[in-house]
């Protein structure tokens, strides 16, 4: 061991260098985070413009809309015309399309938000033999394209009558094996045992458990279900064109399908084209309500603090 001398004096060991940053980079930002908040920046402005593109065109006159810049307003401001013209083209069929998507996407939304939720409940809570065979199948089932199963759908519906009517599309709408994928995940991690155990103790049914108990907590499933399926349904447009032939039965996107192929485009016909775009914009106007009014219900934790450790 040395010995210092009086004159001598101990050094502190020099520090680690500080890492290196970017000198554009204020203090406390990290360079990743810029990355990633620039990525989704992009990502906004990817899919909102398209929306931008049909609130810009929807306010133009039928010349406007092919003679000015797509990205910016014409010279006149259209936009209440355009909404008369497009509910009142064809005697009003616009409005019986709008109705037809309102009752394929609302009643089968509901129904198979119910069924999907209750079978996802059985498979998480109750032990029974084939219960993983039947979740198997189930995820196999997520595999299976819908466009797939139009061909044999239609064969099954034309077998029963039921092609050209509103049952051919609610009924094969009302199953969503995402949606029993979904619920039962959500309802083994957020419903506690220990309460369905403890409501039996006291002599609650089956059934009373499961919609006094589960249902509450099951709120953020039920909700997200019922989106996924009413949008996919909103939005579907193979199934409907294969099991429908009188436009009367047909939703929106088939109905509009059918304008924009007699106006042949965006040149022959300017009138029908133009209503296409202000129609496409009201078919998304339910949807970004839905979202808006629902979105408060998308929380998650119910459950947490409803059984002490």
């Amino acid at each position: 061991m040395a010995i210092l001398s009086g004159n001598e004096s101990i050094t502190a060991p020099a520090a680690a260098p500080a890492p290196l940053r970017r000198a554009w980079l204020p203090r406390n930002v990290n360079p990743s985070g810029v990355v990633a908040m620039l990525f989704l920046v992009l990502a906004t402005i990817y899919f909102l413009l398209p929306l931008y593109w049909l609130l810009i065109s929807s306010t133009k006159d039928t010349g406007d809309l092919f003679n000015t810049y797509g990205f910016w307003f014409g010279t006149h401001n259209s936009f209440f015309t355009n909404i008369q013209g497009v509910f009142s083209e064809e005697d009003g069929i616009f409005t019986h399309w709008l109705l037809n998507s309102a009752i394929y996407a609302g009643i089968s939304a509901i129904a198979a938000t119910a069924i999907s939720v209750m079978a996802g409940y059985a498979l998480a809570k109750f032990e029974f033999r084939g219960r993983n065979l039947i979740f198997a199948m189930v995820l196999g089932a997520l595999l299976v394209p819908s466009t797939a199963l139009a061909l044999p759908l239609y064969i099954l519906m034309s077998k029963w009558g039921l092609t050209n009517t509103y049952w051919s599309v609610l009924l094969p709408s009302m199953v969503s094996p995402f949606g029993v994928y979904l619920s039962r995940i959500y309802i083994t991690s957020s419903v506690p045992g220990e309460l369905l155990d403890a409501a039996r103790v006291d002599g609650t049914g089956e059934f009373r458990a499961f919609a006094v108990i589960a249902l509450p907590l099951m709120r953020p499933a039920l909700i997200t279900v019922f989106l996924f399926q009413f949008v996919a349904i909103w939005n579907n447009f193979f199934l409907p064109l294969v099991m429908l032939s009188d436009n009367q039965f047909y939703p929106l996107t088939v109905g509009l399908q059918t304008w924009y192929s007699r106006a042949g485009g965006a040149s022959s016909n300017n009138l029908l084209y133009a209503l296409v775009v202000i129609g496409s914009l009201i078919s998304v106007a339910p949807l970004i309500a839905g979202f808006l009014a629902l979105q408060r219900y998308w929380r998650g934790g119910l459950a947490a603090g409803g059984v002490k450790g």
